[in-house]
């Protein structure tokens, strides 16, 4: 069977582009390989797809000319793609073009594809609001640009499903961390700072931050398991995540122990719209999926340090 993944230059995307693939799955990418951060980084995931076979094709989902550029018979869809995160720096139109408009013309290049089982909108925690410990029934309420724009493409998707024009699911993720993680996003940043004996610039009152924190791994598990049982998923919203919860600074903790020296933080003013609390409540994916995340934080942050070492901090 036939996958389009996009964002597949991305963190998560590139992880579950290579675990499809030998899972036996034709994987195309898709990236437009955006500046929201060094696409330097971005292109030593394409490297690592590209030793395994795997095409990424550099287009905007934006644009609808690009979609030219792909074939017509892929069995299923994940979409990755996004404008990310909370920033400061990134603007409402931005957040609306990337995640939303982008958004609907996929869907209509997704009609396009008779041989499409299954389109999956990959969605965030985000969407709950300041805190998200919830079902995938209650309503959500985000808190930020970035929530807003996600949920607003989550139910782009989901309507699709709901008229019958294409069966369409919508799986949340909480707090993933990892290999390959953005380099803004906390363990990334806390260790790049950790190595290159740099403060780390905290936001106040974060560090009693609670967090599902989730290992990549696990969560392309769980994509893995929905592709798998795709039929039983049609108009569902499944939330992926880890169990566990975690402070901030119990992570921070875990960095320094694992570098084996103290990271120097420097306070912040409080951003608006972060989240206080995250709580994977994954009864339902247990139900429908048989998920069930394994691995630890530390572990988790062991293979996230091995891997910076490796391809970042000795690539400087």
């Amino acid at each position: 069977m036939k996958i389009l993944v996009t964002g597949a230059a991305g963190f998560i995307g590139s992880h579950t582009a290579e675990r499809l693939q030998q899972e036996g799955y034709e994987v195309i990418g898709v990236d437009n390989f955006s500046d929201y951060y060094d696409v330097s980084l971005k292109k030593i995931n394409t490297e690592s797809l590209h030793e395994r076979g795997i095409e990424v094709i550099k287009m905007d989902l934006r644009e609808a000319g690009d979609y030219k550029l792909l074939p017509s018979d892929f069995d299923f869809i994940l979409h990755f793609a996004a404008q990310p995160g909370i920033s400061s720096e990134s603007t409402f139109d931005e957040y609306f073009s990337n995640n939303v408009i982008a958004t609907q013309h996929l869907l209509e290049f997704a009609e396009h594809n008779p041989n499409l089982k299954h389109f999956f909108n990959i969605s965030t925690s985000s969407v709950y609001g300041l805190e998200a410990t919830f079902p995938e029934t209650v309503a959500p309420k985000p808190a930020s640009w970035y929530g807003v724009s996600k949920l607003a493409a989550e139910q782009l998707v989901l309507a699709k499903s709901r008229a019958k024009e294409l069966k369409a699911s919508s799986l949340r993720l909480f707090s993933v961390y990892g290999p390959r993680e953005r380099p803004e996003k906390l363990y990334t940043k806390l260790i790049a700072c950790g190595m290159n004996d740099e403060v780390f610039p905290i936001f106040e009152g974060s560090e009693k931050h609670l967090r599902s924190f989730t290992y990549v791994g696990d969560i392309v598990e769980g994509i893995l398991k929905a592709i798998q049982k795709h039929e039983i998923l049609d108009g569902e919203i499944i939330n992926l995540g880890a169990v566990d919860e975690h402070k901030t600074q119990q992570g921070i903790e875990m960095v320094e122990q694992l570098l084996g020296k103290k990271i120097k933080l420097e306070v912040k003013p409080k951003r608006q719209g972060d989240q206080s609390r995250t709580l994977a409540n994954i009864q339902k994916a247990k139900k429908m999926l048989a998920y069930e995340p394994k691995t630890t934080l530390k572990e988790g942050l062991r293979q996230q340090v091995e891997w910076y070492k490796k391809f970042i901090h000795n690539s400087l």
